[in-house]
């Protein structure tokens, strides 16, 4: 048996190897084909020992990874049009205006806990963090790069803030995925995660208010010459603000999310058309004010790399887009990762892996602990929030159920490790997206994602505490 789990790790052992050297060598270009190459020689080492040693099917692991790519095909196309609004609303006007009122609004020592804030309040009423970082996160990383703030400091507040309202939304799709695969209903699991969760984030606020106060002072002439610029270069109505009003009204009525950000998009797209057609012509390469430049321009925002000149460097990089083609990289990470985590699972190696922190669960605390490691194990091995989520929960069910504690405390103990994790690994297909959306590399961010590593420590303190952890004859809850 052990030595089954010791074959069983040496892919992953290979995987990390192979990674470091990857991302020591290439830096952040490693994610622009290295990262995929060393994902896929380790799935294929996987597949080789599977079938050698223990004697795996090949039709097993196929059919292990056609399901595998499948389940994340609906992501890879949101990530497109992740893409493309992301274009559309820059080019548009959209994130310009709200970087225009925000460096207005702002004070550079409170913008870090205000950007916590309101990625946590837009995340709350969309129940996506995924869309939050990607609108209103992406205009909160201007402001914070024009008053000054190192980007990782920046992304950082906006992820915190952005898990922070996807754990807590009931429209979110992974707290109810924690609470359907504990058997736990959606809002007793949410009034549960409030015990770790608002500890957590308090802190995580009080650090970033400690780090904006301690931030220089921003010279107003240069938060002068962003405004001026901004004004300068787009026509800023407030009728901009629109299209982000209703796509957050569209996504409050659950509409689906490929149709939202489609929408969106399409929004974004009329919006350039009618405020912005100078920008457009410029990005088609003319200054003839043709239907068909201005087409042009507006298709080359929503899928391609462009490049508007401002006359300030800094402004030129901020408001430079790469639209659906800058998200391609992303994609086939994905792929290569689900490839790697469908041979893992299909051939059994990673059921034999897990069984070894099974014996760590004789106590709560470390039940708890070995979830949350589990969970956070799994978004490594796996590098999918969700497939983490779904093996937690069927591995220690049974784990909880046995020693007489309530199903809310394994869902809250798979939200606190799986769901808040997953950004702070650059080869998942969170970690890759945050990374892609905001351009700012995952490890550069990781130290400031306060909320997201220090959620799984609360989870385990909570536990040790014993607060409001209850066992199923216990009838004082």
């Amino acid at each position: 048996m052990k030595k089954d789990v010791l074959i069983s790790l040496i892919p992953v052992v290979v995987l990390i190897a192979v990674l470091a050297i990857t991302i020591h060598v290439f830096g952040s270009a490693a994610l622009s084909g290295a990262s995929q190459t060393a994902l896929l020689a380790a799935a294929g080492l996987c597949c080789f020992i599977a079938m050698t040693y223990f004697k795996v099917k090949w039709k097993a692991l196929e059919d292990g990874i056609k399901e595998n790519v499948a389940n994340v095909s609906i992501a890879l196309v949101i990530l497109l049009l992740i893409g493309a609004i992301s274009g559309t609303w820059i080019l548009s006007g959209v994130v310009p205006l709200l970087i225009y009122y925000g460096l207005q609004i702002i004070s550079p020592s409170f913008f870090l806990v205000c950007t916590c804030l309101i990625c946590s309040l837009v995340s709350v009423m969309t129940g996506s963090s995924w869309t939050t970082i990607a609108t209103i996160g992406i205009a909160l990383l201007g402001i914070g790069e024009a008053q000054g703030f190192s980007e990782g400091m920046i992304a950082g507040a906006i992820i915190s803030g952005a898990y922070f309202g996807d754990k807590m939304s009931p429209l979110s799709d992974t707290t109810v995925m924690a609470s359907t695969m504990a058997e736990v209903p959606l809002f007793s699991h949410i009034r549960y995660l409030v015990y770790t969760v608002v500890p957590t984030m308090v802190i995580t606020l009080v650090i970033f208010t400690i780090l904006g106060f301690a931030h220089p002072v921003t010279d107003a002439g240069e938060i002068s010459l962003y405004v001026q610029t901004l004004e300068q270069k787009f026509n800023l109505s407030p009728w901009l603000l629109v299209v982000p009003l209703l796509t957050i009204l569209m996504i409050a009525r659950r509409m689906p999310a490929l149709v939202v950000l489609f929408l969106s998009t399409l929004l974004a797209a009329i919006a350039a058309l009618i405020f912005q057609p100078h920008v457009l012509l410029e990005v088609a390469g003319t200054d003839a004010p043709r239907g068909l430049e201005l087409f042009t321009g507006m298709i080359r925002s929503i899928y391609g790399e462009t490049q508007i000149e401002t006359g300030v460097a800094a402004i030129n990089d901020l408001i430079s887009t790469s639209g659906m083609a800058g998200m391609l990289g992303t994609v086939w990470l994905i792929i290569s990762a689900m490839t790697f985590g469908a041979c893992m699972t299909a051939s059994g190696m990673l059921r034999r892996i897990t069984s070894l922190l099974v014996p760590l669960c004789r106590r709560r605390t470390g039940m708890v602990a070995t979830t949350v490691s589990t969970g956070m194990l799994l978004n490594t091995m796996v590098a999918d929030q969700y497939l983490s989520i779904i093996l937690t929960g069927n591995m220690f069910k049974r784990i909880y159920n046995e020693n007489g504690y309530e199903n809310r405390l394994l869902s809250r103990s798979i939200e606190d490790s799986c769901t808040v994790t997953s950004p702070l690994i650059p080869w998942s297909s969170c970690g890759m997206t945050q990374a892609t959306i905001l351009g700012v590399p995952t490890l550069t961010y990781l130290p400031y994602c306060f909320f997201n590593f220090i959620s799984p420590l609360m989870s385990i303190c909570v536990a040790f505490i014993g607060y409001k952890v209850f066992r199923k004859f216990d009838e004082t809850k």
